[in-house]
């Protein structure tokens, strides 16, 4: 029988798509810099002001302010060309990190907030942009394998750009990391450009008659009719619930296992030992469970309880390299739920829902990444060490697993979705 996904070549699927390829490069460049912006960030926040809290608000500035845009720029991302969002989120972005060269001292701090504010609502628009667009320039049977490579791409980029922001800031300070930074994101915006896109959810959007209460009430109706849609948008944000553990990956590289200048290197290591985990997860997931819509499905809650039995082995690693090879671990299960569970909303939504549906994903999955990050912030600063927090959050991912055991069993297929391998 058919599966989800029948090709899985993925130089191939590079070789000859060309719209894929360039939106892949875009990612490449733009997520690089990133990585580099982040751990110089984490690095700076915590030599001036010593706090975990303030690196938790950060992460709390990174997340918080997609949950309250995100399903409003979801209906822009269905109402205009996507490529034109995704070009000017990316020259919106360039410019904001400018300013971060600015900070020099603890007064200078809310410089850092008020960017970090200001990048996530233009990624807000931009990553619904981008996961509504890969359906749209990939046949149905490469959607898994295209996803693969944007998730270990991502992955990618978080290993090689946190080893390398680790070390540019560790040995050559955080200016370099900024300016890099924003050039990433120009070049990302050169690139997707050029993009040939075939904008069809604009035509389908001006077909169909209007919806009484506007465009968001569509994409919620959508949801509230078909629950199993409703539960692939619900996953990430069930995951993200003990994503305070990313904090902690910060507490652990400066308090346990510093290296370099304020633990600069020990951090970048860690979160390469994230993207590296990552990167791998999905690719192998394919190979144990399969590509089909209901081995997807199956693979969906071991990944999750994956990711604590990662973060619980961490808490009691004697070395720093037994740590990054447990956060690697974790991270085979988070990429795995994150590429399966996008994968299985691409094919459940129709194009001209997508922005919206992604985009009430995101604020999703923001918020609970917000409210676990804080939690971990303000529970560092009430005296818990970095070990202690990493067990804690690393258990909070049982429940989530539970519950997806459950819901996942009990939720129907997706219209149209194969049932066999």
């Amino acid at each position: 029988m058919t599966t989800v996904a029948q090709r899985s070549d993925y130089l191939g699927l590079l070789r000859r798509n060309k719209p894929f390829r360039q939106l892949w490069y875009g990612q490449i460049v733009s997520q690089l810099g990133d990585w580099f912006n982040a751990i110089a960030l984490f690095t700076l926040l915590l030599k001036l002001t010593g706090s975990g809290a303030a690196v938790g608000l950060l992460l709390v500035a990174e997340m918080l302010p997609a949950t309250l845009v995100g399903p409003w720029a979801g209906v822009l991302v269905d109402r205009l060309p996507r490529r034109l969002v995704m070009v000017a989120a990316d020259v919106g972005r360039a410019l904001l990190v400018l300013p971060l060269l600015l900070v020099r001292d603890a007064n200078d701090i809310w410089i850092i907030y008020v960017c970090t504010v200001g990048k996530v609502v233009l990624a807000a628009f931009f990553e619904p942009a981008r996961s509504a667009t890969i359906p749209m320039v990939t046949d149905a049977a490469d959607l898994v394998t295209a996803n693969a490579i944007s998730g270990a791409t991502w992955s990618a980029m978080l290993a090689i750009g946190a080893a390398l922001g680790g070390l540019v800031a560790g040995t050559l300070g955080t200016t370099a990391a900024f300016i890099i930074d924003a050039c990433s994101f120009l070049l990302s915006a050169v690139i997707i450009v050029r993009i040939p896109i075939v904008e069809t959810h604009l035509a389908a959007r001006a077909a169909r008659p209007r919806v009484a209460g506007g465009d968001m009430r569509e994409g919620l109706t959508f949801l509230a009719r078909h629950p199993q849609a409703l539960l692939y948008t619900s996953i990430k944000g069930l995951w993200s619930l003990g994503a305070g553990v990313l904090l902690v990956l910060t507490l652990l590289g400066r308090g346990v296992f510093p290296l370099g200048v304020d633990g600069a290197l020990s951090i970048g290591l860690l979160y390469a030992a994230r993207g590296l985990g990552a990167a791998i997860g999905p690719f192998l997931a394919q190979r144990v469970f399969g590509t089909t819509f209901p081995a997807m499905r199956s693979a969906i809650a071991p990944a999750v309880a994956l990711t604590g039995l990662g973060y619980v082995l961490a808490s009691q690693a004697p070395t720093l390299w037994l740590a990054a090879l447990a956060v690697m671990l974790a991270h085979l299960g988070g990429s795995t739920q994150w590429v399966f569970s996008t994968v299985l909303l691409q094919l459940s939504v129709p194009d001209q829902l997508r922005g919206r549906v992604f985009a009430i994903e995101l604020a999703l999955m923001t918020l609970a990444t917000a409210a676990s990050s804080y939690t971990a912030g303000w529970l560092s600063d009430a005296g818990w060490g970095a070990r202690d927090l990493a067990m804690l959050f690393g258990s909070i991912y049982l429940a989530p697993a539970l519950l997806l055991v459950v819901l996942l069993r009990r939720a129907p297929l997706a219209v149209g979705a194969p049932t066999e391998g």
